[in-house]
């Protein structure tokens, strides 16, 4: 692909999660292939990117069950915080629009009523993206925030119908974000693990040569490693590899 490829590809694939998430994480192959369509893929390219879709807990032509994605101890938080939930009660449609009124009106009152009404929202979205690195607990507490968050910038709607699908976006994205960090730290710590591996199986080798340990110096080098990255390595792993004095 050319580089102005790669982005519209890119940004197809997030529109396709997006449009997956907003219909209870599912998409059809049709819609998928419309989606690409301008892109010419081929079917192994197309197959990569159904791929991809299902590695993030979407169904192809099926909504999958969240509970398939929940640990027994992430089920048990569930049960036990919905039954917390069940205290704040509900209200009918016409008192949730006066409330949310009051709220763009910027009542201080009003939004702190809104925030109940909204938490079990809160709980069922965070299933849609269970099992993606990110437990279930810290996807609600995230939530939260971007809830809170939201409660507090209805002013900026014009019309009461709109606060549903702002604070629902806001939610979703909150947990997106929180998925993309940990992935990109699960990423990070991968790379320091192989960095000290190499660092480990490097000293190992100079170490049964030398018939001793080596100093960093020795190491740097032999091993053509900067002074920088061997330390690094070293510090990553508490100082835990033996064959460096």
């Amino acid at each position: 692909m050319e580089a102005d490829q790669e982005i519209l590809f890119a940004k197809t694939l997030e529109k396709v999660k997006k449009q997956a998430r907003d219909q209870g994480n599912a998409i059809t192959r049709e819609q998928v292939g419309e989606a690409f369509a301008g892109l010419s893929l081929s079917q192994e390219q197309l197959s990569l990117v159904f791929d991809y879709l299902e590695k993030n807990r979407i169904g192809i032509d099926t909504v999958p069950d969240p509970a398939d994605f929940l640990s027994k101890e992430e089920i048990n938080y569930l049960e036990e915080y919905k039954r917390k939930l069940e205290g704040f009660g509900t209200l009918s449609d016409g008192e949730k629009e006066a409330v949310i009124l009051c709220a763009m009106a910027g009542e201080k009152d009003a939004r702190q009523r809104l925030l109940p009404l909204y938490l079990p929202q809160v709980v069922e979205i965070s299933r849609l993206y269970a099992g993606q690195g990110v437990s279930v607990e810290d996807l609600i507490g995230e939530g939260n925030v971007a809830l809170a968050e939201g409660v507090s910038m209805l002013g900026c709607l014009e019309h009461a119908g709109e606060a549903d699908g702002m604070l629902v976006r806001m939610v979703m994205n909150a947990m997106e974000e929180s998925i993309a960090r940990c992935s990109s730290d699960a990423k990070k710590d991968q790379k320091v693990l192989l960095q000290v591996r190499k660092v480990a199986k490097q000293a190992a080798d100079l170490s049964r040569e030398l018939r001793r340990k080596v100093t960093v110096e020795e190491l740097a080098g032999e091993s053509g490693m900067s002074e920088e990255l061997i330390r690094d390595a070293m510090r990553f792993c508490g100082y835990a590899i033996e064959d460096i004095g």
